[in-house]
């Protein structure tokens, strides 16, 4: 099957560490440019910048900030009931923001933690049994949760037995765990604790080599992606599912999950970067 496309320039001069698209908000969300601010990108007008159809839509302005948060690590949207938080790590701080639809159609703040005991390098968000908020991050010296009402940090888990500081890969909420479960990955490890710290399983997931990136899929499979291989794991229990051999060493990042293909990119030095996608299929089969 062939057949030709073309490449359309819609945000230009933009350096991209994270984005996603968020369909049923109209808004591409991203941390981007020199100074890492998280941006909204609405869906409508990055649409009409290929078809040029709409002029009202034309004559507004395309994006907008949330909040005036600069340094921004890394975030993740959670979609609890009909609300769609938006927790955010910054250098030393968590910022928590809600979803207020018409007519404001943007994330107002929720919640802000400030002057952390650890600088937050990953964060998630869960709802323990449909009632608390918890606020869980990772940083080099391990893992850590807040409790969202009254603000109190607290070590979940921190890896002593790994001299120095860790690389925090991945905070993965279990399925069917009603939010107290989780599988935190750092270095080549993961480990199986609930939210207040407690070990759940005496498994340890073993990656084979040590992961540039670490990614939970809706199949509830984990992918590590080494620069030998790309291992996909089982989330419940850490055993290995499925593997893909590279034909040359290279380091990858995940980007994102859209239906059934999971995209990443090469990490080169100088800026250039390659995208890939793989398909995963039925038994953990996958190709790319």
């Amino acid at each position: 099957m062939s057949g030709q496309g073309k490449v359309y320039s819609l945000i230009s001069r933009r350096r991209f560490q994270q984005m996603d698209v968020l369909e049923g908000l109209n808004v591409l969300i991203t941390i981007s440019g020199k100074k890492n601010k998280l941006r909204l990108y609405y869906l409508s007008w990055l649409r009409n910048k290929i078809l040029h159809n709409d002029p009202e839509v034309e004559k507004r302005q395309g994006w907008s900030s949330v909040g005036e948060l600069e340094g921004c690590g890394h975030y993740k949207v959670v979609r609890y009931e009909k609300i769609k938080f938006l927790v955010i790590a910054l250098k030393n701080a968590v910022e928590v923001y809600a979803w207020a639809p018409k007519p404001y159609h943007k994330f107002m703040a929720f919640k802000s933690f400030r002057s952390l005991p650890h600088k937050p390098l990953s964060v998630d968000l869960t709802v323990e049994e449909g009632q608390r908020l918890k606020v869980i991050y990772g940083s080099v010296s391990g893992f850590h949760a807040i409790d969202v009402d009254s603000g109190t940090p607290y070590d979940l888990y921190l890896p002593t037995h790994i001299p120095g500081s860790i690389r925090p890969h991945a905070i993965v909420l279990l399925p069917q765990t009603a939010g107290t479960e989780l599988l935190v990955c750092y270095e080549d490890e993961g480990v199986y604790i609930d939210t207040f710290g407690r070990i759940t399983k005496d498994t340890v997931l073993q990656w084979g080599e040590m992961p540039a990136s670490v990614a939970y899929l809706q199949s509830n499979q984990v992918m590590g992606w080494g620069e030998k291989a790309i291992e996909l794991r089982s989330a419940n229990t850490g055993s290995l599912e499925g593997v893909f051999m590279h034909k040359k060493a290279q380091k990858l990042k995940f980007l994102c999950e859209r239906n059934d293909k999971v995209f990443f990119a090469s990490v080169q030095s100088g800026g250039s970067s390659q995208i890939y996608f793989m398909t995963l299929g039925h038994n953990s089969l996958f190709n790319w």
